[in-house]
């Protein structure tokens, strides 16, 4: 009886928790798309931004690496210059998003080949992640129509594509959890990857969705600042490049988790399925 009382007990600390978290999402609903957006593409910035100002190095480097001319290595820095900035400011801007994010993709994935990532899985699975929020930001930009005459073709059709591209980014998501699990006996590092894994995987089965996203942002929040303190290393140095990577890589996976708050799960999740029953 006493297990009882205290199973009831603990399903209503848990139902109001959701329903202060659900308030939260409620009152942040008119800034958490925009501010969703600018975290998604705050790695494209942060990049574009340094292709103009390390130029030099970045044109190098390519040379180098692929023992190429001039040319070729001076076209790669100005095409992803242009394309990061460009395909920035019109998401930001909301003008052709569908456009803008395909100029995005092109440049994880020509960067992915340029940089040889697909070697070195955590880049690799970051890079996948980063892709997931492309997925989220062309989902958001497909606004499901409710109308009368939903049964025309052309409605189901773009309702359905935005339900498998909310399906893919949040499949996606965890590639940039996987980067973060450091493999040690430590007690709170062993707890720490099990509650970070469990609520990664609810949210790519799409089950207590929202909640399990907004404890990830808290949490993904506080990790990043604690691993990625890129603004105290000097600024000559290789470590201050490598965490302000970092640093904004999960802050685009940030904005991911953001945007799928927003839109939430989609058709294709378990808290849909359970809403149909």
């Amino acid at each position: 009886m006493e297990n009882l009382l205290d199973n009831r007990k603990r399903m209503k600390l848990y139902v109001r928790a959701e329903d202060s978290l659900e308030g939260v999402a409620r009152t942040g609903r008119r800034v958490l798309p925009t501010l969703a957006r600018f975290c998604l593409i705050s790695t494209f910035l942060d990049d574009g931004i340094r292709m103009w100002v390390q130029w030099s190095g970045q044109q190098e480097y390519m040379q180098s690496s692929w023992n190429c001319g001039v040319a070729p290595a001076f076209l790669f820095v100005l095409v992803n210059l242009i394309v990061q900035l460009v395909g920035v400011g019109m998401i930001l801007m909301r003008v052709k998003v569908d456009l803008a994010t395909y100029m995005l993709f092109f440049v994880v994935l020509e960067q992915t080949i340029a940089y040889r990532l697909i070697h070195y899985l955590p880049f690799l699975f970051r890079n996948l992640a980063l892709m997931s929020g492309l997925f989220l930001i062309l989902a958001e930009s497909r606004t499901e129509t409710k109308s009368l005459m939903a049964g025309l073709p052309r409605l189901e059709e773009d309702n359905k594509a935005r339900n498998y591209l909310q399906l893919a980014g949040r499949v996606m998501l965890p590639f940039m959890f996987l980067t973060l699990i450091k493999l040690s006996l430590s007690t709170s590092l062993v707890i720490q990857n099990i509650v970070g894994g469990i609520l990664m995987a609810l949210v790519t089965v799409g089950y207590k969705t929202k909640t399990s996203a907004m404890v990830l942002v808290t949490w993904l929040n506080f990790l990043n600042l604690y691993m990625h303190p890129w603004w105290t290393v000097p600024a000559d140095s290789h470590t201050r490049d490598l965490w302000k990577f970092d640093f904004f890589q999960t802050l685009s996976v940030i904005g991911g988790l953001l945007m799928v708050i927003h839109l939430g799960p989609g058709h294709l999740s378990l808290d849909e399925s359970k809403k149909k029953r």
